[in-house]
């Protein structure tokens, strides 16, 4: 029984710990909230109606998990998956999907890496950066041209520039 008294006071020690005891072995970051989140993708969506693009978009926390979807509509059924591995791509790479392109074709990066399970090297995805870090990333699909999408993505990162900065 004491043992477990040692443990469950061990625990609770920890969980006292400040988020970012870095000596002690442990990280701390910042990650969207499902508020911002949601403030995102539909500034993003509105960005792209206003257009007269019907889409779908994805945002993505940090970790590449989707914190929110939404689509148009009218987008089409591959929209959905499509935004979403934008968004993945923009934050497994840390950098906009068309971008990336740009740097694949030019050889500036291994253009093996197109063979990634899930990763989507089109324009529309985009990442989310918050006082120099990466917080999220949003994909956009279903505007009629990749730019077109990543224009509608900044633009919702854009207007919520005012959380982000920090």
């Amino acid at each position: 029984m004491m043992r477990r008294a040692t443990m469950t006071a061990a625990f609770l020690t920890a969980l006292a710990l400040p988020a970012a005891a870095d000596d002690d072995g442990l990280a701390s970051f910042d990650v969207l909230t499902p508020d911002t989140a949601l403030a995102l993708a539909e500034a993003t969506l509105e960005s792209c109606r206003a257009g007269g693009y019907q889409v779908a978009v994805a945002v993505l926390d940090r970790f590449g998990q989707t914190q929110v979807l939404l689509r148009d509509r009218f987008a089409g059924p591959h929209t959905i998956p499509t935004a979403t591995a934008k968004a993945w791509t923009a934050v497994s790479f840390r950098g906009a999907t068309q971008e990336l392109d740009t740097r694949i074709a030019g050889g500036e990066l291994e253009a093996s890496i197109r063979d990634i399970p899930g990763a989507l090297f089109v324009g529309g995805g985009v990442p989310v950066m918050a006082a120099g870090s990466i917080v999220g990333g949003v994909g956009v699909s279903g505007a009629p041209g990749p730019s077109l999408d990543e224009d509608c993505a900044e633009a919702g990162i854009e207007a919520i520039s005012d959380v982000l900065d920090f």
